[in-house]
């Protein structure tokens, strides 16, 4: 069953190649891809090429063999995405789970990559003719140097092309890619700014202000007493000055009185002393060493200084992780495909899926996939977008008009 599936596997391969079978087979080709663009063509599209081995142990072929068919699927659907009007390719290339292979597999991975990127390179090969550049994902210090060289080489050779792009991830996996994304983050954010007083700097900026009071509240002292004791102790002061007025006859300033006319004097000092061409911060030491009373005024004076001199973590979004990923500049991921029937991600593209990837799991295995097996997925795409741009629409339109929508 098995050699009479390769022999008509083989027959096939040899009718289709045949001079009027390929011309007709083309010109049919054109027309589907010509029809796919008259609707919304998906601008970034990711492959996971599984199946590789397994149709080699299905056709009782050499392992090395499967991988090497399955560059040349790769090759004629890179072809159909670039004519149709994709704008990034993402492929699985090589995991870092793979070194756990065999010796003689990893090595055959390498020498296969090194080859085949350098063909597709090329002057006037499929990637010139498109105008799609290569950029390498991953870690590349992990394989060998002449592979890196290999790699290299070919990058070189793209980097002109500004028409496409194509993504190899090699060697990746998405953990070690957001890894590198939050080291990379934390860095940035480590390195100090410019100091906060300078010659251009407003003495008094509201930017000035609300920084210290953040930094105030975020480093308070831990032996601040809490509300409850402040409510009681203000009771008792103003019982005692109503006692001491009843029996002097005049009025005795309460607690908030003297610390709102403490906090006015304190103002007034550094008002004074930035006057004079000194600071507003002069009557307050910077650290303990230097001296001075007013430390135990201010005990936080010197610290809001110093951490008001970095950027402030609270300005890290998602974005800001995006922005330190792999695929930075690459649009977002509009569909994820995975071939040889197992439904799962395998550690590949985790942040860059959101929540309108439409991600499709096909039973055909890599060496398999084709244009006929690509156009399903990319019609049923295309549907679902012209579906939700007309619920948008809907939706929009029914908030202008202030009428409440129900999706069902």
């Amino acid at each position: 069953m098995t050699e009479t599936s390769l022999h008509m596997s083989k027959f096939r391969r040899w009718l289709l190649q045949s001079p009027p079978a390929e011309w007709a087979l083309n010109q049919l080709r054109e027309l589907l891809i010509g029809s796919l663009r008259q609707g919304p063509i998906p601008r970034h599209v990711a492959f996971v090429m599984d199946g590789n081995r397994r149709f080699a142990r299905n056709h009782k072929i050499e392992t090395v063999e499967g991988h090497n068919l399955g560059f040349e699927a790769l090759a004629r659907i890179l072809e159909v995405c670039y004519k149709a009007g994709v704008e990034v390719v993402t492929i699985y290339a090589f995991s870092i789970e793979n070194f756990k292979r065999s010796k003689y597999e990893v090595d055959a991975l390498m020498d296969m990559a090194k080859i085949k990127l350098s063909q597709m390179s090329q002057h006037g090969e499929l990637l010139d003719r498109y105008g799609a550049k290569i950029k390498i994902l991953g870690q590349k210090e992990l394989v060998r140097p002449d592979v890196l060289e290999a790699i290299n080489h070919a990058v070189e050779l793209t980097k002109h092309n500004n028409r496409a792009v194509l993504n190899v991830c090699f060697p990746y996996t998405s953990r070690d890619e957001i890894t590198t994304a939050i080291r990379s983050t934390v860095s940035d954010f480590s390195q100090p700014l410019q100091p906060l007083h300078s010659a251009n700097k407003r003495p008094f900026s509201e930017s000035s202000i609300a920084r210290n009071i953040r930094s105030r509240k975020l480093y308070a002292l831990p032996d601040v007493p809490e509300v409850s004791e402040d409510s009681s102790t203000e009771e008792q002061t103003s019982h005692i000055s109503g006692d001491a007025q009843k029996r002097t006859g005049s009025p005795v300033p309460s607690t908030s009185s003297i610390t709102e006319s403490t906090g006015s004097a304190v103002f007034s000092s550094s008002a004074a002393a930035h006057e004079h061409g000194g600071s507003p911060d002069s009557s307050y030491p910077h650290s303990p060493e230097d001296g001075g009373n007013d430390s135990l005024a201010n005990p936080t004076a010197g610290l809001s200084s110093k951490i008001s001199s970095y950027p402030d973590p609270e300005l890290i979004t998602a974005r800001t992780l995006t922005d330190h990923m792999y695929t930075v500049g690459s649009p977002p991921l509009d569909l994820l495909i995975r071939t040889s029937g197992v439904q799962r991600l395998s550690d590949f593209m985790l942040w860059q899926c959101h929540e309108h990837t439409s991600i499709v799991f096909l039973k055909c295995l890599w060496p398999e996939f084709d244009l006929w097996q690509f156009l399903p997925v990319l019609v049923e795409w295309q549907w679902w977008r012209r579906r939700d741009d007309v619920v948008d629409k809907e939706v929009e339109m029914n908030m202008r008009s202030g009428k409440r929508w129900s999706l069902w």
